[in-house]
Order: structure tokens, then sequence, then C-alpha cells
């Protein structure tokens, strides 16, 4: 238990008994496509240097400066609680090395976990106001996650071609490029997000604050005015309503984000929260951080695949819908896409000899929606 333990020398004291997972790997709790693409890097020879030796060309120096000179660092004497959460949080995720954590102003609710060498964490006065004690838990949890799993190298590498695809985006093939790569990122990065959400649970082990604090970065300070099953519910319509035009509409609003919606977010934490590898996790049995060197890329990848595949069956979304009956064979496919479209299609010519209708009985033009001009 994480009550009354030592770290480092000194003593942090939680609100409440939490089991610590020592020698927890990060694989643990990563979400399978976040999973796989860790593995492999890992394998890769010769992968952290290089990236260290990107750390010139990364702005990494001048943002660890701007954070020492224009926020609060986190310490026994500055935002003690907050430290007390950091320390705690490294100790169940037995994190050796406390990586440092600042308060920087800014009304907005955000946390970040960035760093090429060494990560830093860097949370603002609009998510400390926000949140209370549990909930603030879950989100240092999150981050700590992050450090533990190595998702502050590549944000900061997604963060330097971002800014780089908007100072190259007058040439044309250049910016297609690096958008590409851009694109990719955001997919990992989206899957890293859930991910880090399940580290910050283990931290926690409160399901209820974790719920909590996404609502509320959602709806702002109103608690006592949202329900956790009611968001939930938004989660379930989400994903499951409208037709295709609505799927594609998802697609494009969520591609330019860095971070899944959180409504999405609440719901996949709760079934993971459910799930038996969670169970298996709290019960001391997962992966070690000492077998990460042995851990299969092709088990990771066929994981990941298989996730995919469950995701796109299970799905409640008209587009996976559409996908999976591909995949399985199912038959009219064609009418069913022209009527997933049907609200952008024009009614088109009677055939010959059709008879009059019945009187309330709409026609195929009758739903869509009236053209321009005469």
């Amino acid at each position: 238990m994480s009550e009354g333990h030592q770290h480092d020398g000194r003593e942090s004291v939680p609100g409440r008994q939490r089991s610590r997972l020592p020698g927890i790997s990060s694989r643990a709790y990563e979400h399978p496509a976040d999973r796989s693409a860790l593995v492999a890097l890992r394998k890769l020879s010769g992968f952290d240097t290089v990236f260290k030796a990107l750390s010139g060309l990364l702005p990494e120096r001048s943002l660890r400066l701007l954070f020492l000179s224009d926020s609060v660092r986190v310490s026994d004497r500055q935002f003690a609680h907050l430290n007390d959460m950091l320390r705690d949080a490294c100790y169940i995720l037995d994190l050796e090395k406390v990586p440092p954590m600042y308060v920087n102003q800014d009304p907005v609710p955000n946390a970040m976990c960035i760093g090429l060498d060494e990560p830093i964490i860097v949370v603002t006065t609009g998510l400390v106001e926000l949140l209370d004690e549990e909930e603030m838990r879950a989100v240092v949890g999150h981050e700590v996650g992050h450090a533990l799993s190595g998702h502050a190298v590549y944000r900061t590498i997604l963060l330097f071609l971002t800014s780089l695809a908007v100072r190259v985006a007058w040439i044309p093939l250049g910016n297609f490029a690096i958008m590409a790569i851009v694109t990719a990122l955001r997919e990992w990065f989206r899957k890293s997000e859930l991910s880090a959400d399940r580290a910050g649970l283990l931290v926690g082990q409160d399901l209820r604050a974790s719920m909590r604090g996404l609502m509320k970065i959602a709806g702002g300070n109103h608690l006592h005015e949202m329900n956790v099953d009611a968001f939930l519910e938004q989660a379930e319509e989400y994903e499951a309503g409208g037709d295709l035009r609505d799927s594609v509409l998802k697609i494009l609003n969520v591609l330019p984000r860095s971070h899944p919606f959180t409504t999405v977010r609440a719901a996949e934490l709760k079934k993971w929260a459910e799930s038996r590898d969670y169970q298996r996790i709290m019960d001391g049995h997962y992966p070690r951080r000492d077998e990460d060197k042995d851990a299969s890329v092709r088990d990771s990848w066929r994981e990941s695949a298989t996730a995919y595949a469950g995701e796109v069956k299970n799905s409640k979304d008209p587009l996976m819908k559409l996908v999976s009956d591909i995949a399985g064979g199912a038959g009219d496919l064609g009418g069913r896409v022209r009527r997933g479209f049907g609200g952008f299609t024009s009614p088109g010519p009677k055939s010959p000899g059709a008879g009059p209708r019945e009187p309330g009985a709409p026609d195929a033009g009758d739903d869509a929606p009236p053209r321009d001009g005469a």
C-alpha cells in the first residue's frame, strides 16, 4: 500500500490507501495501437541516440528555460499537495526518477508531458483550480504514465513538426509530406492519451474521480449540474447516432486533434476499468519492465490489428457497421450507401408507368433538402 511510504528519502502521505505496482511495464496499460508502435521503436538499434541528437533542432532547452523562468516549479515549498501527488504517482508506477513539474499561469485547463532528454510535466492554473484532489491525482498519474511510456519524446516531435508544417506551408509537396507524418502521429498520440488515462486510473484507483475529471474538462466546474451516467450516454449517442454523413464528419472533426473527445475518453476508460486486464493488474499480474526487451514486435502488431478489427466489428457507428458488413460479405451495399447519404441526393425522375401516390405517401425525394434557385 502507498500510504505513509518513503520515496527518495521523503515521506508522501496520500489521502487513502492504494496498491503499489512494483516493476510494472507500460505495456500493461498501453492501448494496443500505442503499445505496438512503442515496442517496435524500442527494438530499433540506436533509436534513443538518434532522437536525442535531434534535441539540438527542437526547442526543448528553450521550453525548459521558459518554464523555469516564467512558471512555478512544484516542490515541498511550492504547491506541496501537487508534489505529494507526483511522488505518490511515481511510487505507485515505480518510476525511479521523479520528473520536474511546473504550474503555468493559464486559465485553460491543460496538462502535458514533454521533453526528449528528460520529461517535464506542466499543468495550468486553470486545471489546478478546476479539479479536486482525487481528480487531480488521476491527471498527475496520467502525465506520469506518459513519462513511463516515453510519450514525451513523440509529443515533442509532434509539436516541432506541427510548427514546421506552418513554416513550409508555401511548399506544396513539402507541406503535404510533413502533414502526412503529423496526421499519423496525431492518430498515434490519440491512442497514447487512452493509454495515459489508464495509467491515471492505476494511480488514483478511483474510476468515479477519473470520470468527474473528464466531465469537468468538458463542462467546467458545475459538478452538481452534471451526471456521470448521462455523460457516458452522450458517448454512446455520439458513436451510434446519425448516418454516413455524420460518420465522415466525425473523422474530419478528430483529424486535427491530438486528444480524443472527452466523452469518448470516458467511455473507453470505463470499458477498460471493467475489463479482465485491469483486474489482473490490480491483482498483481502484469508485464514487468525487465521483460520489455523480450516483447515481440509481431505479437504486438497482431494485438493492435485485432484491437482495430474489434473496434470496427463492435462499433455502432454507421460507417464502421458498413465496413464490417463489407468484410462480412453483406449484400445490397450499394443501396445502403445510397440510403446513408440520402440527405445529399436529389430526387431523380420517376420511372415510366409509375402510378399516382396514395395520399400522404412520400416519394423518394421528399426527404431531400431544397435546392437553391427555381
